[in-house]
């Protein structure tokens, strides 16, 4: 009774102010309240933000505004959405690239003496006691070769004279030996040399060149084996007789298990190419297998290591399978590069990388939220704004690839509706190649890039290795090699035998101390700016959102123009994302492995690039997907062997023989493991999947 005796008279007292002042300052709010929804579910695009003065930066400030002075809130009629008016389609609202992103930090490279090689010598190969046949028909009239590389006048030699050789020299400086000594021979002897490369493009463009070479000696008769052939034809070739066998670790240990037509009683030859890479790839154990059928011959072999690059693994397998193997390296300013101890030599050498002289190596230094648009606006200035332009972007996993390379068909593919684009701009051709891939979509890929004038392949690690593709212009590591040794190999496929390339290095701000890392081993960048990158979409009327440019503006509306650009093309990759179902979870199933990925870098570089240094909302941004997944972090970190169900896991484990101490112990880490799956062991991408879960 008293509360409501109460509230009678407080109403009685009260009413009348609140119905003159209090009232009117509810309404004020619901006015203000209505028009702040309006706005936010009004689809606009960037250049409707900029005219009105209405972005997001103020929107604080006009709200504080207008509490104080309600009487000058204005209210808006709803508006229909919006169609874009160069694609026709409904125009959806993308949250701001160029907002909440890290400080980019100024990169300062410092200051290395790079190591030089001399590539070509004044020399040339009939100085040597070569078959006069070899030089004057195949090097000089097939493959217009007419003076030495500075490590072939070298190595030719020691070769020659029968001594075992480990052989290093800078990536596309032509080390592979051919056959020296011309033999009289018949078919049905059987393999004279045997050539192990561990990947099976370089096993066919190995196979290739000693086709070229071999061409007036038809008696000698090259061939190949490889994963993803059908082995009843290689066992067929077998049969009948290879004299010259290039194949990859595991098919050649196939079929000395399983095929008895294949001997190796005459083998005087065995080279490995690449041979640090097939150590790194997990096939120390089929190396073996090869060096007990060869060594259960009893005669003696001259065996012969190649590569870019010396590791410690090199070193001791050059110590297990040689003998008194003589190490060839070449340096400018250095006349003393053939040492007879090589035990030490590798060690020594894996310091400091050669690069060829005419590379130009830059870094960009990008968000992760604006990786994807960056990466296009280069594409679209090198291969559709420039003429004969060739590109190798180096992707991080399978599924990344296959995910870019439907995105950018699909997006930047589509002719403009309008006009007004120049002319001089052309199509642009997209290529993939990756482990996943069968075998003769493999070998489809690598000779239609060989023989293009202009396009671009995204590929793995696949295609890092020994491949030598003509005519390739530039290099981009959209995600960074695991290790300077493998940035050396990457940056090869271009700049070779003295031609000219470039390379590009895309680095988060939180990976900017890989610079460092790199100039610790004598490479030095030059830094390219992102805004540079993405002004070439100034140039393409796709992405235009304010009509036409005025180039008499100032600078900052010039940048303003450049950003909005950026967003209506990031805009058109979510669009196309989100389209539907399937686009979507093959974005999100690249995404996921490319976070595996992640977790792969060696320890020694754990400090740069740590999967809890990554932001996963801006790193979904870059697979054109608004938000990231939900639960994609627990499924990144969980490992089997430690949940609930452990024995589970303890058995996946055992099937997969995976441990991280079993692979520290032969001197390889995750991601070589990782990438051995990929590449030669497994044609689908689950078992990698379940093999890193078990590690990380």
């Amino acid at each position: 009774m008293l509360q409501k005796k109460w509230e009678s008279k407080r109403k009685a007292v009260f009413e009348p102010q609140e119905s003159s002042a209090s009232k009117q300052r509810k309404i004020n709010q619901t006015g203000q309240q209505h028009t702040h929804k309006q706005k936010l579910q009004t689809p606009r695009s960037p250049s409707q933000r900029s005219n009105n003065r209405d972005t997001e930066e103020n929107g604080d400030r006009r709200e504080k505004s207008a509490a104080k002075s309600p009487s000058k809130v204005k209210t808006f009629p709803k508006k229909a959405p919006e169609e874009h008016e160069d694609h026709g389609r409904p125009f959806i609202k993308t949250s701001s690239l160029f907002r909440n992103n890290p400080e980019i930090p100024d990169v300062l490279s410092p200051t290395v003496n790079q190591v030089k090689e001399k590539v070509f010598t004044s020399n040339t190969f009939e100085e040597l006691n070569l078959h006069p046949h070899l030089v004057r028909t195949n090097l000089n009239i097939v493959l217009n070769v007419t003076s030495m590389t500075s490590v072939q006048k070298k190595t030719i030699p020691v070769l020659m004279s029968g001594k075992d050789a480990v052989v290093r020299s800078q990536t596309g400086s032509g080390a592979i030996p051919g056959l020296f000594h011309i033999f009289f021979l018949q078919r049905s002897d059987g393999p004279l040399a045997v050539v192990i490369v561990p990947t099976r493009e370089l096993a066919l463009q190995s196979f290739q060149m000693f086709q070229k070479l071999l061409k007036p000696f038809t008696w000698i008769v090259p061939g190949v084996l490889m994963g993803g052939e059908k082995r009843k034809a290689e066992k067929a070739r077998l049969r009948k007789g290879i004299n010259v066998l290039i194949s990859t670790p595991g098919r050649l240990v196939d079929h000395i298990k399983n095929t008895l037509s294949i001997a190796f009683s005459a083998v005087r030859w065995l080279i490995l190419d690449e041979a640090d890479r097939t150590l790194d790839l997990g096939f120390e154990k089929d190396l073996t297998v090869i060096l007990n059928a060869l060594n259960a011959t009893g005669l003696a072999r001259q065996n012969v290591l190649l590569s870019a690059t010396l590791t410690e693994g090199l070193s001791r397998l050059a110590s297990i399978s040689m003998k008194e193997p003589v190490s060839i390296h070449v340096s400018e300013g250095s006349e003393d590069t053939v040492e007879a101890c090589p035990q030490a030599a590798p060690q020594a050498l894996s310091d400091s990388y050669a690069v060829p002289e005419r590379l130009q190596q830059h870094v960009v230094v990008v968000p992760s939220k604006l990786h994807l648009v960056c990466l296009a606006a280069f594409i679209l200035a090198k291969c559709k704004f420039e003429q004969r332009q060739k590109l190798i972007v180096f992707i991080s996993s399978c599924e990344a690839v296959e995910f870019l390379l439907t995105l950018f068909t699909a997006v930047l593919c589509v002719k403009p509706s309008t006009t007004s684009t120049k002319q001089t701009s052309t199509s642009l051709n997209f290529y993939r190649l990756h482990g996943n891939m069968r075998q003769e979509e493999r070998t489809e890929v690598f000779q239609e890039f060989s023989v293009c004038k202009t396009g671009i392949l995204l590929c793995t690690d696949v295609a890092a290795r020994g491949l030598d593709l003509p005519q390739v212009t530039w290099i981009v590591q959209y995600n960074p090699s695991v290790s300077a040794a493998e940035y050396v190999h990457r940056v090869g496929r271009t700049a070779r035998i003295g031609a000219q390339g470039s390379s590009l290095l895309f680095l988060t701000p939180s990976e900017t101390a890989f610079v460092d890392v790199l100039a610790n081993h004598n490479i030095s960048l030059s830094e390219m700016k992102m805004e540079d990158i993405l002004a070439t979409l100034m140039k393409d009327e796709r992405f235009k959102d304010r009509g036409k440019w005025d180039s008499k503006r100032s600078a900052a509306a010039f940048e303003q123009e450049v950003r909005d650009r950026a967003t209506v093309l990031q805009t058109d990759f979510e669009n196309y994302v989100h389209a539907n179902n399937e686009s979507l979870q093959t974005a999100k199933s690249a995404l996921q492995s490319f976070l595996r990925a992640y977790t792969t870098y060696p320890s020694s570089l754990k400090h740069i690039f740590h999967i809890r240094s990554l932001h996963l909302g801006h790193a979904a941004k870059s697979f054109g997907l608004r938000d990231a997944p939900q639960g994609l972090g627990s499924s990144i970190t969980t490992n089997p062997a430690n949940s609930k169900d452990s024995k589970k896991g303890k058995d996946k484990a055992k099937r997969y023989s995976c441990s991280a101490a079993k692979i520290d112990s032969v001197g390889n880490d995750l991601c070589t493991a990782a990438d051995a799956l990929l590449l030669e062991r497994t044609a689908e991408p689950q078992p990698c999947a379940r093999f890193i879960n078990l590690l990380t």
